[in-house]
């Protein structure tokens, strides 16, 4: 160990046990007098301990957003379907039903599956259907929200097949014809989307039987084997403010919860093994650590404060840093949206404002808040945004603009029922005489002739979601060549 490791070394370790004396209980104070903080002493630790706080807090956010997405959705005491089964969306994700699913900037292009598989025992089998040449994909998601894998989509075609979801460490083996898929937690997420329109018309009964038609199993029951003994599955209740906004708002009633439901989530799908020896021992001064349920009657009073503050300091700071770069005050995603890996601090904010969010072979979403003069959207104010060229897909794929509400990121109700426009509107939208698109972003009706191409507005703050699944090669360089692909900006007309 070289001179500057070990000091380093020596002040964790004193530091450490400065934070652990202060804890102990009545039992130590009996055998020695309980060291006193100086004013000093104590500002400096609280501000630290924030500071670390934060840092933990960048890295739990993710996973602790995919627990409360489960506990909504698959365990808790109002299941949309149990674990191992796909909760199949009726429609497309309306304002409502965005409510009831707790999930941010939905595609309203598409019917959702949502689906959260327990691989601790035995594989899930997944069987998914050919489509037809219909665009859908199924992303699945690991619960610190990396997309490590799509059996169908953009990159494996749209043919489907029969998919084994394998667990860490689990040694069987599969049946002939069965690809295996290695998951790199015990629990992960299926997504599937299903376009609901075919050949420029909505066709939901059609996406629908698509959706109908993905399957998943044990290993067990697949193979006609006893299924194994059933996991137990006991998960404290997330207990939050608003459970009308969603579930990466992170609103618990105690802040401290946050990092209860941090040591639990890792706990149990570890992080790779590279993190848990570069990273975690980062967070010991916090009481967190792998193989250790978080105990706050061991965190100093201090440290506990500033960990509470950074709880709740954290959704919003997330929800408010800049994604990528800007082009025409809309923000160019970075590369490594989808899969962030070690990319701790995107993987935090698309967790908190894009949740599951495709790798760029798959799907490329654009986000504005502003205008082109840096104004916030409003629906005070009427819009319109101009497309000599739309963003470039491959076929069966599609590109849209989509319209949320910028408080809770869901689709805005509206009297015509309209939350999307794009290329499957192609046959009824109005383009100009040079062949460019114009569309109407604004709460009221820009009148009869135009509104066809109106996208409507709330009457507050709003966000636009430039996507293109399956996109063309010019959207996916965009991401690293500012001139691959332009989007047109917002421009304000009163």
């Amino acid at each position: 160990m070289n001179p500057g490791t070990r000091k380093s070394a020596l002040l964790c370790g004193f530091a450490a046990g400065a934070v652990l004396a202060a804890a102990a209980g009545p039992t130590f104070a009996q055998a020695a007098e309980a060291p006193k903080f100086t004013a000093a002493q104590a500002t400096a630790l609280e501000g630290w301990s924030y500071s670390l706080a934060l840092q933990a807090a960048t890295y739990a956010d993710p996973i602790v957003i995919m627990y409360l997405l489960r506990y909504n959705d698959s365990v808790g005491p109002k299941p949309k379907a149990a674990p191992n089964s796909l909760w199949r969306m009726e429609n497309i994700t309306t304002p409502q039903l965005a409510e009831e699913e707790g999930y941010v900037l939905p595609n309203t292009s598409t019917v959702y599956g949502f689906g959260f598989l327990d691989l601790r025992q035995e594989p899930v089998i997944l069987t998914l259907p050919d489509s037809d040449g219909r665009y859908y994909m199924v992303e699945t998601v690991d619960m610190w929200t990396n997309a490590f894998a799509y059996p169908v989509g953009a990159a494996a075609g749209y043919k489907g097949g029969t998919f084994a979801m394998v667990g860490p460490g689990w040694q069987g083996t599969l049946p002939d014809g069965v690809k295996r898929i290695d998951c790199p937690t015990p629990w992960v997420l299926i997504q599937p989307r299903v376009e609901v329109y075919l050949n420029g018309k909505i066709d939901l009964a059609g996406a629908k039987a698509i959706l109908g038609g993905i399957k998943s199993v044990g290993l067990a029951e697949f193979t006609r084997q006893p299924a194994p003994p059933t996991p137990k599955i006991d998960y404290p209740a997330p207990e939050r403010i608003n459970l009308a906004l969603p579930v990466s708002t992170l609103d618990f009633r105690d802040p401290l919860q946050f990092w209860d439901i941090f040591s639990a989530a890792m706990n149990e799908n570890p992080p790779p093994e590279a993190q848990v020896k570069a990273l975690l021992p980062m967070f010991q001064p916090l009481g967190i650590e792998l193989g250790k349920t978080w105990d706050r009657s061991k965190v100093d009073p201090l440290v506990l404060r500033a960990m509470a503050r950074a709880a709740q300091a954290i959704p919003s700071m997330m929800a408010d840093q800049p994604v990528g770069r800007l082009s025409n005050h809309w923000f160019i995603p970075p590369p490594t949206i989808g899969d962030p890996q070690t990319d701790y601090r995107i993987r935090a904010i698309v967790a908190t404002v894009g949740l599951t969010a495709n790798t760029p072979k798959e799907a490329i979403y654009f986000d504005a808040t502003q205008d082109m003069d840096g104004r916030i959207l409003t629906g005070a104010r009427r819009y319109t945004i101009t497309f000599k060229e739309t963003p470039p897909f491959n076929a069966p794929g599609f590109w849209s603009l989509a319209m949320y509400g910028l408080k809770n990121s869901y689709p805005v109700a509206n009297p015509v029922n309209r939350y999307v426009l794009g290329s499957d509107n192609k046959e009824s939208l109005e383009y100009n005489k040079d062949g460019s698109l114009t569309i109407y972003l604004q709460t009221h009706s820009p009148g009869k002739e135009k509104e066809a191409n109106w996208l409507p507005a709330p009457s507050g703050p709003f966000r636009l979601i430039l996507r293109s699944y399956a996109p063309g090669e010019a959207m996916v360089e965009s991401l690293t060549d500012p001139t691959a692909y332009v989007p047109p900006p917002v421009v304000a007309v009163d």
